[in-house]
């Protein structure tokens, strides 16, 4: 929604939402520009998009808003750049840059052609560098096994030779040239190709070779110990220094068109020792020199990277908010003179005085003659929905927000939400034990918030933290809850006075709650610690916290019926008041209103009444007398009425509404035909806004009956399995105190029963391990859960209707990456 800081605006009012207003503002084009930054930096206006015919090509500023998003884009680039460096953007408070826009656009231009240029000249020298790199270890390498090489491939040579000879009807092979003489005292001549290959592709590379030659290659290979840089690809890669030696023209053609479909580097290579000598040392004194040079430029490159990193917030803001200024700017529409621009937005009424001194400042800082213009439009279009949060109220906001957005100034139930949803949650968390633990964990995000809010977090953290204040009042509730179950990890303690019974004799621990005798007064607060251990405490407890349960839910249920009543008096809708307000609070009171009393007078008086039998037998048999089962004088009478009332309350709901619709309608449309020609439409829009949102201009009698068959029937059916579903605060609250129990008494306990340290640690681990994982992370999340469906479905239902729409100003606070 919104922060409100400084006291410029009003006292904070959640109940209903703040009034607003829709204006027009006629601004001239010379001053359009500095308007509209001053009021994105107030952030209390949103616009309407007054061009919505148009595409996005066809607007005033579609050239401005191209330029921004190529700043944009080379500001992408130069973030890309540092975070391969490992450079940061500057963290220090971003402020705005007085920079001029085209002088930003020059100068990000002139960096990224900097920028680029270094980087092609980095990339050419690596691979230089690079390839310099695998000379050096094919002339060591090669050198290594050369002589050995040499002299097999020519034994080899001559074997051939020879064997061509001697069997002269054998096909010449392809490594003997036509016409070769066959004096064997000639000295044989093989020429050789030398490289590196990936080890990967070495077997492959190895068997292509002899399949093309058929055979008539020596290879000679030799593995590289340490991986070393491609200089094509640029990757760490395990290779081989690889050696051919071969016999005519034909024979190398083929070997060097598999050394380049292998992508194997070749290198030359001299026969020579000395000038392999010469080679080494040349080639180290070239890797000496490319190493300096990129070392240079790798530093000139960061001291680039680092002066960009310096500025680069304040010139991603000013590119954000200049694409953010023109986005706006093509929303406005041009007037006929085409010297003026003129915009439409919904504001807040509190800031009207505050928009009119933006707009006087913008003229005058603009030097502008004509100063803009501000007026208020009269529509009947429902406007925004704008609640001024700060950071305690605003994630409660959400978790009503989350079922739909409240209508134009219906009443919010999130004011109600601050203090029932974590009250209903520590009704079925309640454990001071594990409130404490939870209070602990959220006292971290509220005592570092500051510096959180300012870092990139997880999912889930980041989810934590936004409801940090919710996570804290839930803890703080569910203490007190704890207090009053005296729970702390399923331990009951004397925490406010001794308790209020005694064992009659030493058998009585084993026995029900009969053995207990009271010898001091009552327990002051919340339940004697002498329950817990007894026979009797389930059945005692199961009983206060179902009948707690009802009694709950039966108050809200009433306060959300009341809130029915205060919009239909804030909307003037007597109908909602006669018709719905009052037979939804006799239907729910006549039945579980009267159950609430039973379960109070059955508390105060201490009687043995059986309710079920009450309240089944007020249907079943109402005139049947009621016998131990009597409360209070005229019970009977008592419950007559009330079952009298719930059945007329039914059709009380049900058919008068729509016949006073259908009567209301034809009185006003046949006062409508005596009435001029010139009000006819502004009849007909009203006559279209009193319809109460049935939704036609034309009155539907049939639907409308419908619409109101319906909602008497959820509600009387509502009413029934609503209260049922408050009975998930006993369940809930049940689960989580024998979940205690068992992790108490069968891990710990058990753990310190068997008098060993180890089996002790190993006991206190999985106990705390337990106690996080189960009650304080998954019940935690189920109680959130189930809390949130007793606010929307039972509590909301009643009056909410949640389809009104967020107010999105235009403000710089709220720019996002995405989004720009």
């Amino acid at each position: 929604m919104g922060d409100t800081r400084g006291g410029c605006c009003p006292p904070m009012d959640l109940f209903r939402s703040e009034t607003m207003q829709l204006v027009q503002l006629i601004i001239p084009m010379e001053s359009a520009r500095l308007t509209v930054y001053y009021l994105g930096k107030l952030g209390l206006l949103q616009f309407k998009d007054l061009n919505s015919d148009k595409s996005p090509f066809q607007r005033t500023y579609a050239g401005q808003i191209k330029k921004c998003g190529e700043m944009a884009r080379t500001l992408r680039f130069f973030k890309e750049q540092m975070l391969k460096a490992g450079v940061s953007p500057s963290a220090k408070s971003v402020e705005e840059t007085e920079i001029d826009v085209d002088d930003l656009e020059v100068k990000l231009a002139e960096l990224e052609a900097e920028l680029t240029e270094m980087n092609a000249n980095g990339e050419k020298l690596q691979r230089s560098y690079n390839e310099l790199v695998e000379y050096k270890i094919v002339l060591r390498k090669a050198g290594d096994f050369f002589p050995s090489a040499q002299h097999s491939a020519t034994a080899r040579q001559r074997e051939m030779e020879l064997n061509q000879m001697v069997e002269e009807s054998i096909e010449t092979p392809l490594l003997q040239e036509q016409g070769t003489s066959t004096d064997l005292s000639k000295q044989v001549k093989l020429g050789f190709v030398t490289g590196l290959v990936s080890r990967g592709k070495s077997m492959a590379f190895e068997r292509i070779l002899f399949r093309a030659t058929r055979g008539n290659v020596f290879l000679e290979q030799v593995p590289i110990e340490a991986p070393i840089t491609d200089p094509v690809s640029g990757e760490k890669m395990e290779k081989n220094v690889f050696m051919v030696f071969y016999s005519g023209e034909r024979a190398k053609n083929k070997i060097l068109k598999i050394c380049d479909a292998f992508g194997a580097n070749r290198y030359p290579f001299a026969e020579d020792c000395g000038k392999q000598a010469l080679m080494i040392s040349e080639v180290s004194g070239k890797i000496s020199e490319l190493k300096s040079t990129i070392d240079a430029g790798l530093l000139h490159r960061d001291h680039l990277l680092r002066t960009i990193s310096d500025q680069f917030e304040q010139w991603n803001l000013k590119v954000k908010k200049e694409k953010s200024i023109h986005h706006t700017l093509n929303m406005l529409s041009l007037d006929v003179t085409k010297k003026c621009l003129v915009a439409e937005a919904w504001s807040p009424v509190f800031a009207t005085k505050q928009i009119q001194d933006v707009l006087q400042r913008a003229s005058v800082d603009s030097n502008s003659q004509v100063g803009a213009i501000f007026q208020v439009l009269h529509t009947r279009e429902s406007p925004p929905t704008y609640f001024r949060t700060n950071k305690f109220t605003s994630a409660f906001q959400e978790i009503v927000d989350a079922y739909g957005v409240a209508k134009y100034q219906e009443a919010n139930p999130g004011v109600y939400t601050i203090v029932t949803f974590p009250f209903l949650f520590a009704v079925m968390f309640g454990d001071w034990g594990h409130g404490i633990c939870l209070l602990l964990a959220t006292l971290f995000f509220i005592i570092r918030e500051k510096k959180l809010s300012s870092q990139k977090l997880g999912d889930i953290t980041e989810m934590t933290f936004g409801g940090r204040y919710v996570i804290m009042m839930m803890s703080l509730f569910s203490i007190y809850t704890g207090f009053i179950y005296n729970e702390c990890f399923s331990v009951a303690f004397d925490l406010f006075a001794p308790s209020a019974y005694a064992c009659r004799d030493l058998s009585c621990r084993d026995a029900y709650s009969i053995g207990l005798i009271k010898v001091r007064d009552t327990y002051p607060f919340g339940v004697d610690p002498a329950w817990h251990g007894t026979r009797s405490e389930l059945p005692f407890l199961n009983s206060l916290k179902m009948k707690m349960s009802i009694l709950l839910g039966v108050a809200q249920m009433n306060l959300g019926i009341l809130l029915s009543y205060s919009n239909a008096t804030f909307f003037g809708n007597s109908l909602n008041i006669w018709f719905q307000f009052i037979p939804q609070m006799i239907f729910l009171n006549s039945l579980f209103g009267y159950l609430s009393l039973l379960i109070i007078v059955k508390w105060c008086t201490g009687s043995q009444a059986d309710l079920y039998h009450i309240m089944i037998y007020m249907f079943l048999s109402p005139t049947d007398e009621l016998g131990d089962n009597q409360l209070f004088p005229y019970q009977k009478t008592v419950q007559l009425v009330l079952l009298l009332l719930a059945l007329v309350s039914v059709p009380w709901m049900l058919l008068p509404k729509p016949f006073l619709l259908k009567k209301r309608h034809e009185n006003r449309h046949q006062g409508q035909s005596y009435t001029q020609v010139q009000g006819t439409d502004d009849a007909l829009s009203e006559a279209k806004h009193d319809s109460h949102g049935h939704g036609h201009e034309e009155f539907e009698f049939s639907e409308v009956f419908v619409h109101q068959l319906i909602h008497t029937i959820e509600f009387v059916l509502g009413a029934v399995s609503n209260t049922a579903s408050y009975l998930r605060l006993w369940a809930l609250s049940l689960a989580h105190s024998q979940l205690s129990i068992v992790f108490y008494e069968k891990v710990l306990l058990l753990a310190w029963g068997y008098n060993n340290m180890v089996i002790l640690v190993v006991g206190i681990i999985i106990f705390i391990f337990a106690t996080v994982g189960v009650l304080l992370i998954m019940e935690t999340l189920s109680a959130f859960l189930h809390a949130l469906r007793l606010h929307w479905v039972e509590f909301q239902n009643k009056f909410y209707e949640g389809d009104g729409y967020k107010f999105y100003p235009f403000s710089f606070i709220l720019i996002d990456d995405e989004d720009y």
